[in-house]
């Protein structure tokens, strides 16, 4: 085979595997979309849930950095509302950055929230991770996700259909143009996995034992 029809041959094949990539980001941008619509909402319109499941994300020397923080401030006035009666704060606890969970509890803490409405769950590694623990392992089954836009649909669409009556509230962040703009632009390629991981109906990577400490954090508030 000469160069030439190699080099065609390899053009071919790569624009052939971008289109096949571009189909199914697109597809599952849809699936997210119908799965989220009619359920996401800015702080001031959010409906109220007995739980806010508040998502990890980096952390500086033991505290939240921008996005995480933006996620916690909601979560604050959320609870001061009454909208929200307990939190969830889910995330690494092993995290390359640090305890997330732990960050996040001592931030809300810092913040005036009682420690006793706050649950940490260490191993929600991922969006869909999170979910499914929300469920299976603390027994949630309605609940308020606080996430920044990009990922409130991902976030709204994961926890549904893992069969939590789940509403994603927007988070916002103070945060540069070019952060924004890279998790915006990154965001969609993120939603193929989810796509996969719903139909492979795998396990989170940690499954544990059911634990009633939201519940605890609930009763003890009737």
């Amino acid at each position: 085979m000469g160069k030439r029809r190699w080099v065609r041959r390899m053009l071919g094949v790569g624009a052939v595997a971008g289109i096949l990539a571009g189909i199914v980001v697109a597809a599952s941008t849809v699936w997210v979309s119908r799965q989220a619509t009619g359920h996401i909402y800015d702080l001031e319109d959010a409906p109220a849930a007995p739980v806010v499941i508040v998502l990890g994300a980096q952390v500086r020397d033991g505290k939240p950095m921008a996005y995480l923080s933006g996620r916690l401030d909601v979560a604050v006035q959320l609870v001061r509302d009454g909208r929200a009666r307990a939190v969830l704060v889910s995330g690494d606890a092993g995290g390359r950055s640090g305890d997330e969970v732990a960050a996040m509890t001592e931030c809300l803490v810092e913040k005036g929230i009682d420690r006793d409405v706050i649950v940490g769950d260490p191993y929600g590694l991922d969006t869909y991770d999170t979910c499914a623990r929300a469920i299976h392992t603390y027994g949630v089954t309605k609940a308020l996700i606080v996430t920044q836009e990009f990922h409130v649909p991902r976030a709204v669409a994961l926890c549904r259909d893992a069969g939590i009556d789940a509403d994603g509230v927007n988070a916002g962040c103070d945060c540069s143009v070019f952060a924004r703009a890279r998790n915006t632009i990154r965001e969609p390629l993120s939603r193929p996995k989810a796509v996969l991981d719903l139909l492979s109906g795998r396990d989170p990577a940690v499954v544990s034992a059911r634990d009633d400490a939201l519940a605890k954090a609930l009763a003890r508030q009737d």
